[in-house]
């Protein structure tokens, strides 16, 4: 599971929960921005999931601490997150891992967290074809997050359902 720094970032404890739940081996990554929000929840979460948080790439020859993803579900994605992905720009490690998993073709589903005034930027919809069109799960407008005015939270707060059951869906049986 990877996250962006966007309000509902602070809900991710309940979001692995779930997923554990359904019986998900959950690694959580995470946008330094968001690593930043969530700084002192960090060690909770790895204790939650079993595995360390990741925001940052590892060194070469340093071996990798998570086991091979079945499935990565991004949500909330910000705009950043959406266009720098899209766009191939891997700064960030979870940017550049979701990159990656169009090319090992692992599934994966993203749902963003932006405001109706970012929507409007011609970049946006841009990317979230480029994002579909590689074979990426989208929710986004009916069916997925739509966005709220800036400065307001959306009524029901984020769909985080939609996206678990996305991330299931994408699987398979």
């Amino acid at each position: 599971m990877f996250c962006s720094a966007a309000p509902p970032v602070f809900e991710v404890a309940a979001v692995i929960e779930s997923l554990q739940a359904r019986g998900w081996d959950v690694c959580l990554g995470l946008t330094p921005a968001a690593a930043s929000w969530l700084e002192e929840s960090l060690p909770g979460l790895a204790t939650l999931t079993g595995h360390p948080v990741r925001s940052q790439y590892k060194r070469p020859g340093d071996p990798d601490v998570w086991p091979p993803a079945a499935a990565i579900l991004f949500a909330p994605a910000t705009f950043n997150s959406v266009n720098s992905w899209a766009l191939g720009l891997t700064s960030a490690l979870v940017i550049g891992v979701a990159a990656e998993a169009i090319g090992k073709q692992i599934p994966t589903v993203v749902m963003p967290c932006v405001n109706a005034a970012y929507v409007r930027h011609p970049q946006f919809e841009q990317s979230l074809e480029v994002l579909r069109s590689a074979g990426v799960t989208v929710l986004y407008g009916d069916g997925g997050f739509v966005p709220n005015r800036p400065g307001e939270r959306r009524p029901g707060g984020y769909p985080w359902q939609i996206a678990l059951d996305a991330v299931e869906a994408a699987v398979g049986p």
